[in-house]
This record gives structure tokens, C-alpha cells and sequence, in this order.
């Protein structure tokens, strides 16, 4: 069986691996570069071609799974250049409920701020921290002032995620509204690609 090498975002570590292993997918190794980097996009793109240079002699195939963010479309010039293909959408929200429920949710109110479980998990650090605002509070309206609502896009029935969601919301002044996403989406977006399923 061909070998595929699965470059991720380390925001989807967890979600990735757990759909890998309840197909049995194991044909599919996946190494992530750090999450953080949604901060300083432009790590991305060259992260991501280091990871391709890197193991091309080792695999059959690769796959991407990042979106856009925030890249500028470099990532993709790199993924063209190389001949990768990334998974369908323009970030890792759209993975998590696919690219139509995401333009419905998105288009209901467009000051949403979304979260995922790894963002809940892990928001203090990568939010109030990185930006400044747990030692500034009078940054959060500058940062989240045109906000609406945050939108937790919740892919486990977790009491602990959601109290994390919770206090997320709460720290940054919006109220929390909840769609359950599961792994649905992401895993028919692997099973969609045909390297996936070799």
C-alpha cells in the first residue's frame, strides 16, 4: 500500500488523528507545525514547503490540511509549485462543518468570532495572552470591539470544552452561542480525496 504524508495545522492534530484511526487509515502518517503560527501567518507557507522538501523521498503521496489563513494565497503558490493538495476550504472552520453550513452560519451574523475545541482549550494562551490583552483588558474592544457573537463549533459533547468556551466568551465580552459540528464534515473531506482512500 502507497504512503501519504498528511502536513497539518497543529490545531487539528487531535481531530485528524482520531478520524485517521476510526477508519483505520493507516497508510497515513500526519506531522503538524505549530498552531501559534495563525498568529504570524507568514511561517506558513515556508513551514509547510520545508515539510514537503523534507519528506518527498519518504512517501508516496502528500496532503495539506491547512486553509488559506491568512497566508495570502502563498501557501497555495507553494502547494502548486510542488504539486500538494490541501483539503477543500478556505480555513479549518469550513473543515469542521463543510463549506455550505459554514457560509450559512457565517452569513446569519457576520460579526462572529468562531471557535473550535482547540481554540476553547487553549485560549487564554493563544488569545488573551498572545494579543496582549491579559495584561492590557483595554485591547479587547480594539481586537473584538466590531464582534457579535462568538460561535463555538463544538466537535465533541464535552462539559469541560464548553465551560472553556464559556469563560472564552465571557473574556472577551460576547455571548456564546453553540453548533455541534462532530468529525462528519472533516472525515468527508478526507474521504473525498482519493489518496486518502487508496
Amino acid at each position: 500500500m502507497s504512503r501519504t504524508l498528511l502536513i497539518a495545522c497543529g490545531a487539528l492534530a487531535h481531530e485528524l488523528v482520531d478520524v485517521l484511526k476510526s477508519n483505520q487509515w493507516h497508510h497515513i502518517d500526519v506531522q503538524c507545525l505549530p498552531a501559534e503560527w495563525h498568529n504570524t501567518p507568514d511561517k506558513i507557507a515556508p513551514g509547510v514547503e520545508q515539510k514537503i522538501i523534507e519528506n518527498k523521498q519518504a512517501y508516496d503521496h502528500m496532503l495539506v490540511a491547512y486553509g488559506d489563513c491568512g497566508t495570502g494565497g502563498h501557501l497555495d503558490t507553494v502547494l502548486d509549485k510542488h504539486n500538494v493538495e490541501r483539503l477543500p476550504g478556505a480555513h479549518c472552520y469550513a473543515f469542521f462543518t463543510g463549506d455550505d453550513t459554514f457560509t450559512k452560519l457565517a452569513g446569519e451574523e457576520l460579526g462572529t468570532f468562531f471557535l473550535t475545541d482547540y481554540l476553547a482549550w487553549h485560549f487564554d494562551r493563544l488569545i488573551l495572552e498572545t494579543l496582549g490583552i491579559r495584561k492590557h483588558p483595554e485591547l479587547r474592544d480594539m481586537y473584538f470591539g466590531n464582534y457579535t457573537r462568538m460561535l463555538y463549533l463544538a466537535q465533541t459533547e464535552n462539559d469541560e470544552r464548553l465551560a472553556q468556551a464559556k469563560a472564552a466568551a465571557e473574556s472577551i465580552n460576547l455571548p456564546l452561542e453553540v453548533h455541534y459540528t462532530g468529525l462528519q464534515p472533516l472525515q468527508q473531506s478526507l474521504k473525498g480525496i482519493n489518496i486518502v482512500a487508496e
